[in-house]
């Protein structure tokens, strides 16, 4: 694609990067067959290739309008796209891109920015929104019906955390909402992998990994967010280069939102001399919880050699972030199998539940068709539950299903112990 950058952009960061993607794209189309929401709209304008063409345009000095904004709004960034174009267009960069920049021309209408300022402080903050879904749940039946879906009735116990008594150990991160939503997550992991012999460990004051505050356009909000991860995560990975307490071999993500931003510190934050190696080396040390459980592979079957195979019918919903933002695919699948799992076939796999960060509460009625095609996906092959490796695509979807929805670490965790 031929591109003339005006002068505003020209000779940027943003621009240079822009330029570079934008060159890649050979209009060829193949993007909207696995776009969610051109499939369900059929808008040219609501598939990636319509917005890289709304983009170019902006970038080139077109006139930005608040119908511009709505196409790019509408995108869930899946980036089931990038999975799919043959030349490697890296499509969730450049939307980052054109919305920075429809946010900085576009004023949005006062609702807008008031609901997004309440996500960006809320979310963010794990004790106030633990407080809230407390709040929540004790008003739930007298909220809103729409409100009310988006509360859970009840939350898994967290279960026992061993103590970090392995040479080997991995950080994670708590994350924002998990803690509260799901707090038996991260200590099933940890009781997993403390049998394999790693501890897992958090690290005290690690916040938010960034992703809700960038994704809202509060972009700079976002890196300061990230580099504040970086700082409590950095003295980990100084101790381990020293060879000392209490280093860490690596970095594990529980949920894959969160994997896919740490993943892409490095790229992020490339430009920022006091951060840039720092976050390079952050990502480089970040794995998704499968990747690690993949390689100890050998002892897995040791452990699981003395048990009876389950028969349990599991229907798996593989998040957008770990498919197409971090390209693992298959790797769930084979460690469920060979646990002794049967996995129940889940058509349009690769298509988004609607979840998406905070596109559910920004986009209800998109959102909202779209959980109900993967729901009914899911269920086909007659589940027993239904696992997913996303706590936000877990929330999302349980409140269309009355099948028990959990992380498949959390399955997987208790397979092992009946073993």
């Amino acid at each position: 694609m031929q591109t003339n950058l005006a002068d505003f952009i020209k000779g940027t960061a943003d621009g240079a990067e822009a330029d570079a993607i934008l060159r890649k794209c050979v209009h060829c189309g193949f993007c909207t067959a696995t776009c969610p929401t051109y499939q369900l709209l059929g808008d040219e304008l609501d598939g990636p290739r319509g917005r890289i063409y709304l983009i170019k345009s902006m970038l080139e000095g077109a006139e930005v309008t608040a119908r511009t904004q709505l196409h790019l709004d509408r995108c869930l960034t899946c980036r089931s796209c990038e999975t799919t174009c043959p030349s490697g267009v890296q499509y969730g960069r450049l939307v980052d891109i054109g919305r920075k920049l429809a946010e900085e021309r576009v004023p949005r209408p006062p609702a807008q920015r008031l609901l997004r300022r309440i996500l960006g402080v809320v979310l963010p903050r794990s004790w106030l929104f633990g407080f809230l879904l407390k709040l929540g749940r004790w008003t739930r039946p007298v909220l809103p019906f729409a409100l009310q879906g988006k509360i859970p009735a009840t939350v898994p116990a967290a279960g026992a955390w061993p103590e970090a008594r392995h040479k080997r150990r991995v950080l994670v991160l708590a994350g924002c909402v998990q803690p509260a939503l799901g707090p038996d997550i991260n200590a099933a992991c940890a009781r997993l992998l403390d049998r394999l012999g790693i501890s897992l460990v958090e690290a005290p004051g690690a916040g938010c990994c960034g992703a809700v505050r960038f994704h809202l356009n509060a972009q700079e909000d976002g890196l300061d967010d990230m580099r504040a991860l970086i700082d409590a995560w950095w003295p980990y990975v100084e101790a381990a280069d020293a060879g000392s307490a209490p280093g860490v071999e690596g970095i594990v993500m529980t949920s894959s939102g969160c994997g896919t931003t740490v993943k892409e510190y490095g790229h992020l934050l490339a430009h920022d001399p006091a951060y840039a190696a720092k976050a390079k080396r952050i990502s480089g040390l970040t794995r998704d919880i499968s990747e690690l459980i993949a390689a100890e592979a050998p002892r897995m079957q040791t452990l699981l050699a003395a048990g009876k195979p389950a028969a349990r019918k599991l229907a798996l919903q593989l998040p957008c972030s770990l498919q197409h933002g971090q390209q693992v695919k298959g790797v769930i699948e084979r460690i469920l199998l060979s646990a002794g799992f049967e996995l129940t076939p889940v058509a349009d796999g690769h298509l988004c539940c609607g979840s998406a960060g905070t596109y559910s509460i920004l986009q209800p009625e998109l959102s909202a068709r779209l959980k109900a095609n993967k729901l009914a996906a899911l269920h086909a092959g007659s589940p027993q539950a239904i696992v997913s490796a996303n706590l936000g695509c877990l929330s999302h979807l349980q409140s269309g299903t009355s099948l028990p929805l959990e992380h498949w670490i959390v399955s997987l965790e208790r397979r092992l112990a009946e073993a």
